[in-house]
């Protein structure tokens, strides 16, 4: 094989970008192409466990990242009329003792930034805007990528990071089955300089009740409380983040919780309310052909109750650029790539749906013992946390040194 193929990138979000950051560190060429007409990132905040930081601080970002980063203390679940405490895991200084590397929230569009800066740092031409994909071909001496303008881009690897509506997963796997979690997603920024000074720890805080839950914390170096409220609703919408709904409605739907929450979400503004529909795909048991592959939420779109989406694609990008640099060919890396995957992906696709029962709970003591058994503590340091996608050996590739 080429010992450089040229690796193609359909889409420059945090995935994509930590992709192209991952491939071009080991000296191989990549193409980014982006559909927006201007790098950006939309959206609010991003929980980073150990296993993406390790990531980002291989890629050099450590320093910057300090300057934005809030570093939490713990996650703690609270019930939502009473502020009782049902459990709580250490982060801080426990977490990165366990983990070798922090725990931290971080505003998606500061990540967003930084990759893209380390990226055209590397390689200022790179990345190509304005530039929708429409799907591709491939053969045994490569793959073409089709682009809405006409353009066609040949390379030696496709990447499909194009997102939950990605056109190259729909060529891949066709259409696949979507089902209405039955759940709307709130989301919302609020300056912290509108709330009392301690309304807060530095903590993420999971409010959890009856058929609606609430996730608070803090961004950039405090200076902004990130608010995601997720509720039960009838009638599904877009998956779109931008679309803006009634302050009233968001205050109607937590009417009777803490006055914590009802502090924050008095402070939102109000014509700076988010709500989308969250849909819900089973684990796939292939996302690859011979010269193309999927990473991120095209791959694997997972929902926001484990609080990693955005670290397993960062973890992708990792894994995909070591099997691509470690593999004789194509075809084997990005099978190793897909097998080293597949089976940690789909648990945190199952865990991340298993979780919105558990916040559910309407009995009091009920909740209690429902969070004492899963001991989310243990457990997510054992398997979750402490996974290391720098040294994790690859399925199916031994890597050259």
């Amino acid at each position: 094989m080429n010992k450089h193929p040229l690796t193609i990138i359909v889409g420059a979000g945090i995935g994509g970008l930590t992709a192209a950051a991952c491939l071009l560190k080991r000296g191989l060429p990549v193409r980014v192409f982006e559909q927006a007409p201007t790098l950006g990132e939309v959206g609010a905040g991003i929980q980073s466990s150990a296993n993406a930081v390790k990531v980002l601080y291989d890629l050099g970002l450590r320093e910057e990242l300090e300057q934005t980063v809030v570093r939490p203390q713990a996650f703690e679940f609270r019930r939502f009329d009473t502020a009782e405490l049902m459990h709580r895991i250490p982060l801080g200084q426990e977490h990165e003792r366990r983990n070798g590397a922090p725990y931290f929230h971080i505003h998606r569009a500061d990540l967003h930034e930084l990759l893209a800066k380390a990226v055209l740092k590397m390689d200022p031409h790179c990345i190509a805007l304005d530039a929708r994909a429409t799907g591709f071909e491939e053969d045994s001496d490569g793959v073409t990528l089709h682009l809405a303008d006409g353009r066609r881009e040949t390379g030696d690897v496709l990447v499909g990071a194009d997102g939950i509506k990605s056109a190259i997963r729909a060529q891949i796997l066709g259409p696949t089955p979507v089902s209405y979690t039955g759940d709307v997603a709130w989301r919302a920024v609020i300056p912290t300089d509108r709330l009392p000074a301690d309304i807060m720890d530095t903590v993420s805080t999971v409010w959890c009740g009856p058929k609606k839950h609430a996730v608070m914390y803090y961004l950039r170096a405090r200076k902004l409380m990130n608010f995601v409220g997720l509720v039960e609703h009838a009638h599904p919408e877009n998956e779109s983040w931008t679309q803006v709904r009634p302050w009233a409605d968001l205050k109607a739907d937590f009417e009777g919780w803490h006055p914590t929450i009802q502090t924050v979400i008095d402070a939102i503004d109000r014509d700076g309310c988010y709500r989308y529909a969250l849909n819900n795909r089973a684990p796939v048991d292939n996302w690859s052909t011979a010269r193309a592959t999927l990473l991120g939420d095209a791959a694997h779109p997972t929902l926001p109750y484990l609080a990693s989406g955005a670290a397993m694609a960062i973890e992708d990008g990792e894994i995909l650029a070591r099997c691509l640099a470690a593999c004789d060919n194509v075809p084997d890396a990005l099978q190793s790539y897909q097998n080293s995957r597949m089976d940690r992906t789909a648990a945190v696709v199952r865990e991340s749906t298993e979780n919105r029962d558990l916040y559910r709970i309407e009995d009091e003591d009920e909740m209690r013992r429902a969070f004492h058994a899963k001991n989310m503590s243990k457990t997510r340091s054992e398997w979750l946390y402490s996974y290391d996608p720098l040294t994790v050996p690859l399925a199916g590739a031994k890597e050259h040194t």
